[in-house]
């Protein structure tokens, strides 16, 4: 069952494999998107390494000379996706988009390094992509942190991963939508309408993206130029994540700048974590930077902070905080509080399971000993799979297989938690 399972996701991995690249889903999502490249990457090491390095190596090809890594590449056009190449603008000789997204790269190549069969290959590919890599998260710090508090901002939700999350909403009502040009989704043709943002949250993305293209996408001003500026705790745990890691790859390569400026961020980061923490909530919430006040949205971005090498207690505190979501639905983890009234089990980010999520979730939980909570996470996101097959995401209560199906990053998570952890598969279904 387990090697069954481990080779039909390596087959969606193939299918959706353009050569250099993935694509996320046909169809849905026809380009290169920066997070998932980098997490599907961690799928393809387990079989074909040199693929692996290829895809982190595409998505820093496209890197901007500030050191920015946009959200998505497109390789291609396609007309099927809106907003395209024409509507972001970049000027960029591979057109690509304006905004950026969770900086996992750092955690996927030192993990990927950590792993390699091929350690002369990894060796030389890990230490052409560790300048790179510090020069995004320089450019986090520098551009979206002005204040210098050691947490940096989005200032799309589209950034975040989490497009339409419950944590956005308050903030989101300050984008107007005043002067926003006529669009047609295209999303909605592919996945259920249900499934996916309104319209009205459509707009505003829509907004900001017209917002920030007239100044120039000059990153040097789009941050204090945004009415959406928000920190928010699981974005800024991957990067502090990353930065970790990092420090520790430039150590082992012998890049002791890189690895002294990486720790120092991770440290600064982890110390600014705490103005986050909600003892109310038993979890860290979002910050609206414009107004200086925490947002009181229990979703999974506060979760996903376990991710981060915090400190054990917080740790735990988050453990307990998941625990008591198990409570409240059949599978972990809800992308959002299942007893508010803002929870939707089946739109998006406002109450689906995904499992990139549940991955780092359970990785933060194990490395700070919170092994038994972490095999929960794991065995739900595999009786997932058994149930619905390698959708985009779930229910979180009836496993109801929701946005994309086939979807490449399910697919490479599946075989992260199968060949990693020997055991995972036998998980009661």
């Amino acid at each position: 069952m387990t090697q069954d399972m481990i080779e039909t996701a390596r087959q969606v991995l193939r299918n959706n494999d353009r050569g250099f690249y993935t694509v996320p889903t046909k169809g849905l999502y026809p380009f290169q998107w920066n997070w998932d490249s980098a997490l599907s990457a961690l799928g393809f090491a387990h079989f074909d390494e040199p693929r692996a390095w290829t895809e982190i190596d595409t998505l820093f090809a496209h890197q901007w000379d500030d050191g920015m890594v946009p959200h998505i590449i497109f390789h291609q056009r396609d007309e099927g996706y809106y907003p395209g190449p024409d509507v972001w603008d970049t000027g960029r000789e591979v057109p690509t988009s304006g905004i950026t997204q969770p900086p996992v790269a750092g955690f996927a190549v030192r993990r990927i390094f950590d792993r390699a069969q091929d350690k002369t290959l990894a060796a030389e590919r890990a230490r052409a992509l560790l300048p790179r890599i510090h020069a995004w998260h320089q450019w986090f710090f520098r551009c979206r942190d002005p204040q210098h508090s050691g947490l940096v901002a989005i200032i799309h939700p589209w950034e975040s991963g989490r497009d339409n999350s419950v944590d956005w909403d308050d903030a989101f009502q300050r984008v107007p939508t005043d002067g926003v040009l006529p669009f047609n989704r295209r999303d909605t043709s592919h996945a259920d309408p249900a499934h996916r943002p309104t319209d009205e949250q459509y707009k505003r993305y829509i907004w900001l993206v017209q917002r920030f293209r007239g100044l120039g996408w000059d990153n040097a001003a789009l941050h204090d130029a945004s009415p959406f500026q928000v920190v928010d705790p699981g974005f800024n745990a991957i990067l502090i994540r990353s930065c970790a890691d990092l420090a520790a790859l430039a150590e082992e390569l012998g890049e002791p700048r890189i690895a002294a400026e990486s720790r120092a961020m991770a440290e600064r980061g982890i110390a600014a974590m705490e103005t986050l923490w909600s003892a109310a909530r038993g979890q860290y919430l979002c910050l609206d930077r414009s107004i200086g006040r925490l947002i009181d949205s229990p979703s999974v971005g506060g979760l996903l902070a376990a991710f981060a090498p915090l400190p054990p207690g917080r740790v735990a505190a988050l453990a307990r905080r998941i625990g008591s979501l198990a409570e409240h639905c059949r599978y972990l983890v809800p992308s959002h509080d299942p007893t508010t009234p803002e929870f939707d089990s089946l739109r998006y980010w406002r109450g689906p399971v995904w499992l990139v999520v549940n991955y780092m979730i359970a990785d933060g939980l194990e490395q700070a000993g919170q092994v038994e909570l972490a095999g929960r996470i794991k065995a739900d996101s595999l009786r997932l799979i058994r149930q619905s097959g390698f959708a985009e995401y779930y229910d979180p209560n009836t496993a109801e297989p929701c946005g994309g199906g086939q979807f490449t990053w399910t697919a490479a998570m599946v075989i992260e938690m199968l060949e990693t952890h020997a055991g995972a598969g036998d998980a009661p279904a």
